[in-house]
């Protein structure tokens, strides 16, 4: 029913009915969350459907007078799964697997035909199943025999090092709801720079607080995930700060329509591409290229590398965190500041 200026009553149409109850804005609005829905379902079912190893950095301990031609048999294989060069010792091979520069390591016994597999777990327990299968079948049609050796194995209450993983997930989360309940608040777009600077300085204490919690639940609490708490903490304000900043600036740039924006980035494209239940080397190549370049894959690696490898090849992850850090800033602190000035330049004297 509609009014008009006389107070009588007219019925609406039907058509008139759903123009009033569905606008534009919100059917276009939903038409976009459509688009989320199957990109979602695309990214994660293209990520998960088929993992295969390719090009798994491998090294090979052998006598020189063999260890060649095994190197060139193993580059070989079908499908290319390792990446095989060759190492002088096993004790460069151990050092080389905790410097997450190899993902395995095989060690031949010149005097007998059983030789030992050198993996992981800790960074993936999918992929040292992996290159087991695979060098497990390279050596069966060789006639010989491989035992393996888990020389960085996944804690005990962290099954298939997956913990880091989901914990780096639930870090991501916090940070884009917390930007978007920020925007929601009071507007998408900050109305100046001082409202702006204030949005993340509440986004960086509250990513404080959320790294620590993090922290205190898998490491005291559940005892899911070995490695230094303060460590751990440090990522975690990082993480969640990154996300959060880039999602701020995300708002500032498309209004509520950023959060999706922010949705697709870390949850469609992120999170299957993180090397959580499939690490790199597992995933197809388009996941595989841009899994460490966004936060979810940063974070994964970095927080495995914490628990398990005392620290080592986090350089990389820590410069991608930092780099969406600082240019969500930037980008939320020159978009607000920018459109300040030009409404004040349209304003009547």
């Amino acid at each position: 029913m509609a009014s008009t200026d006389d107070g009588t009553r007219t019925r609406m149409t039907f058509p008139e009915e759903v123009r009033s109850a569905v606008t534009t804005r919100a059917a276009l609005m939903v038409i976009g969350v459509l688009g989320l829905m199957v990109a979602f379902i695309t990214s994660y079912a293209g990520a998960f459907h088929h993992p295969t190893p390719t090009d798994v950095p491998f090294g090979v301990v052998a006598p020189p007078r063999t260890g060649g031609q095994l190197v060139a048999q193993l580059d070989r294989l079908p499908g290319s799964p390792l990446d095989p060069r060759a190492v002088t010792s096993e004790r460069q091979a151990r050092q080389r697997i905790a410097d997450r520069t190899l993902d395995g390591a095989l060690i031949v016994d010149p005097r007998g035909t059983t030789d030992r597999l050198l993996v992981a777990s800790g960074g993936g327990a999918s992929l040292s199943q992996a290159v087991e299968a695979v060098v497990r079948g390279a050596e069966k049609s060789q006639q010989r025999t491989v035992r393996t050796v888990d020389i960085t194995p996944a804690d005990r209450s962290d099954s298939r090092s997956l913990t880091s993983f989901y914990l780096v997930v639930g870090w991501c989360v916090g940070g884009y709801l917390c930007a978007a309940i920020l925007a929601i608040s009071h507007g998408a777009r900050p109305a100046n720079g001082a409202r702006a600077a204030i949005r993340l300085a509440a986004l960086a204490l509250y990513a404080i607080v959320a790294g620590l919690a993090g922290a205190v639940v898998v490491g005291p609490i559940l005892g899911a995930l070995p490695g230094s708490i303060v460590c751990l903490w440090g990522l975690g304000a990082l993480i969640v700060f990154a996300v959060g900043a880039s999602t701020l600036a995300f708002q500032s740039l498309l209004g509520i329509i950023g959060i999706g924006l922010a949705i697709l980035v870390i949850v469609v494209f992120g999170n299957p591409s993180a090397g959580g239940a499939y690490p790199y080397p597992l995933l197809p190549p388009f996941w595989r290229a841009i899994g460490p370049a966004l936060p979810p894959g940063a974070g994964t690696w970095a927080a495995r590398s914490v628990a398990y490898f005392r620290g080592h090849a986090m350089t990389g992850p820590l410069l991608v965190l930092g780099a969406w850090a600082v240019g969500g800033v930037l980008v939320t602190l020159a978009l607000s500041v920018f459109r300040r000035n030009g409404e004040g330049g349209r304003r009547p004297a």
